[in-house]
């Protein structure tokens, strides 16, 4: 990893002793971003594209992990579009990852239709008009709905997926049946349903789904993921999620 220059308020977040990425307070990543990377397990002849990108979390754990013949990474901010061109350069991938400043519901001509095998995205949990919304712009496009919604991230992954393409994300449980009806709209089949929960006494606090582009009906539940064990330490499961990454 080449030496990168930093802005005052960023920092390297190393994924690896000699793989990271630039991070700031408004573009930074949590443990749904890391989990839905390990959920959504590309091949590595995958082509895959990572809506919302943000800083690049997930295009930058796979490419860690050799994933993917190519990934994308669309993201409607541009200081988080600059920061991950950064971490890209440093790390020498820019024949692998590529930055996108642009609006995922105006993805025509940008990037090309009936392409990918996968698409993820983090999408903002919360819907418009509910909740107290952040007044820092970054925070409330990262948590609100305020610039795209469950019905255009499914558009936007019709668009970009092949037949049979997946598109993994993730969201609070109690937008479970909006986020299925909203894939089910665009002929997205929802075939993979985990929940994550703190710990065995707690209930689910993150869905991780997963849909198929012109699928069949039927979805497979998969055992909860639990964060921590009853000694409140990282379970063996999010110990593996992530790998020597918390070593560091």
């Amino acid at each position: 990893m080449t030496e990168i220059t930093l802005f005052e308020t960023e920092h390297i977040e190393y994924l690896r002793s000699d793989f990271g990425l630039v991070v700031s307070p408004a573009h930074t990543f949590g443990t749904d971003a890391v989990l839905l990377s390990d959920f959504a397990a590309p091949k590595r002849r995958d082509i895959a594209c990572d809506l919302g990108t943000g800083c690049g979390i997930i295009p930058m754990l796979w490419a860690r992990d050799g994933l993917c013949e190519r990934i994308d990474g669309v993201e409607i901010q541009a200081a988080g579009v600059r920061q991950m061109t950064r971490s890209v350069a440093a790390n020498a991938l820019e024949n692998k990852v590529f930055v996108h400043h642009a609006d995922l519901c105006a993805l025509g001509g940008i990037l090309p239709q009936g392409t990918y095998d996968l698409v993820t995205m983090n999408p903002p949990y919360k819907a418009a008009n509910t909740g107290i919304e952040s007044t820092a712009v970054y925070e409330r496009i990262a948590r609100h709905e305020t610039m795209c919604t469950f019905s255009d991230v499914a558009a936007a992954a019709k668009y970009l997926l092949r037949f049979g393409g997946r598109l993994c994300i993730c969201l609070r449980p109690e937008r479970l049946a909006e986020a299925v009806q909203c894939m089910q709209m665009q002929n997205i089949a929802p075939k993979r349903l985990r929940l994550v929960c703190k710990n065995t006494q707690s209930a689910p606090w993150l869905c991780l789904l997963e849909g198929r582009f012109g699928g069949k009906v039927g979805m497979q539940i998969e055992p909860n993921l639990f964060l921590y064990d009853a000694q409140n330490q990282l379970s063996d499961e999010m110990r593996c999620i992530y790998g020597a990454y918390k070593e560091i």
